[in-house]
């Protein structure tokens, strides 16, 4: 089935509204698939075949890129395809360079790309960004390696390729990546007007108190409803240093509070969150005081970073924000942390940096 027949299909069964933005891809999507699906010729000396251009599918948040790619590569059959959040496939690559280099071997890059390519012909990630320099010095190469063995890549982004790594250090190295971008992957805005995360979370509770089954009930219902229910720890890379999101899904992050709150977590690490994801679910948020002084701090250190990204926050909580932090140093300072958790609430909270 074409992806306009299951397009079309989705929208007959009331799954999806008809959106003209995203109609607008689907034949980007059908001609990979047609060519992925001729046969592929192999022998011992021959080359591998030339790959089909992907597909650079870039625009605002909650536009459904992720879900096209996802409809796309659950269609594809019997076709060896891997979708991978874009932060976790280059952490992969990183150990295996590592791995690789332990043997002695000239260039590690080779026989990483070489991995990858033997496996599938097809690699979706969602959200590229670079924001990394370890990641900005090999993109390049790797990709290349990956065309080069016949492997096709589809992306979503919120940013267009020129945008990529802007501002970032010796940023004249990563240039080159965005013309190889341009040269094998069609760059196609999705301009959709409608922001169906957003309308999904428009009227809704997203502060839920207090903490018992209900709470947790209706916070997986949330879950739920965003991202299917499926998900995979997302790991960042931090001044040398992992930061692991439990779980992830199509920017979307969720951690109980001790995991962010309770570990020693700084300012770096909460803004690494922060660019990472859209919306952060946040369980468990336990009353605060002298008793647990420094997980409190690093909470507002965390709301802060959340606020001035203008991530969606989605919580469960002991109690209200003004009545989370009631004893003990920091009371006042507080003040400020439960006005943001207030604001936060607001239905139209986190549009305009989406």
């Amino acid at each position: 089935m074409s992806m306009r027949q299951r397009y079309d299909q989705m929208i007959a069964e009331g799954t999806l509204a008809p959106d003209p933005a995203q109609e607008a891809v689907l034949p980007e999507f059908d001609r990979i698939r047609a060519a992925l699906e001729k046969p592929v010729k192999k022998g011992l000396f021959r080359r591998a075949p030339e790959p089909p251009k992907g597909l650079y599918l870039w625009g605002g948040v909650g536009r459904g890129k992720s879900m096209l790619m996802d409809l796309f590569v659950r269609e594809l059959g019997n076709i060896p395809a891997r979708r991978v959040h874009f932060h976790a496939f280059m952490q992969e690559i990183h150990e295996k360079l590592h791995a690789a280099r332990k043997t002695g071997v000239d260039d590690a890059i080779a026989p990483v790309a070489k991995e990858v390519t033997d496996s599938i012909r097809l690699l979706a990630f969602d959200e590229m960004q670079i924001t990394d320099i370890t990641d900005a010095m090999i993109v390049g190469r790797l990709f290349e390696a990956l065309f080069a063995g016949g492997v096709t890549v589809i992306t979503t982004s919120n940013r267009i390729p020129d945008d990529l790594y802007k501002d970032g250090l010796n940023r004249q190295i990563f240039l080159p990546f965005i013309e190889l971008i341009k040269d094998r992957m069609v760059v196609h805005e999705l301009a959709s007007p409608t922001d169906y995360r957003q309308d999904r979370l428009s009227g809704s509770p997203v502060y839920f108190t207090p903490v018992n089954d209900e709470s947790r009930a209706a916070m997986d219902a949330v879950w739920e409803d965003l991202t299917g229910g499926d998900a995979e720890p997302l790991t960042l890379r931090v001044k040398g240093r992992d930061v692991v999101l439990p779980r992830f899904r199509s920017g979307i992050g969720r951690a109980r509070f001790h995991a962010l709150c309770g570990q020693p977590l700084g300012a770096a690490d909460y803004l690494a969150i922060a660019e990472a994801v859209r919306v952060l679910m946040l369980d468990d948020i336990p009353t605060l005081g002298r008793s647990n002084f420094n997980e409190a701090k690093r909470f507002v250190t965390l709301i802060d970073a959340l606020y001035e990204a203008r991530v969606r926050l989605i919580c469960s909580a002991a109690a209200s924000p003004e009545m989370l932090y009631l004893e003990g140093e920091g009371t006042f300072e507080f003040e400020r942390t439960a006005s943001r958790l207030r604001e936060m609430q607001s239905a139209d909270w986190g549009r305009d940096g989406a």
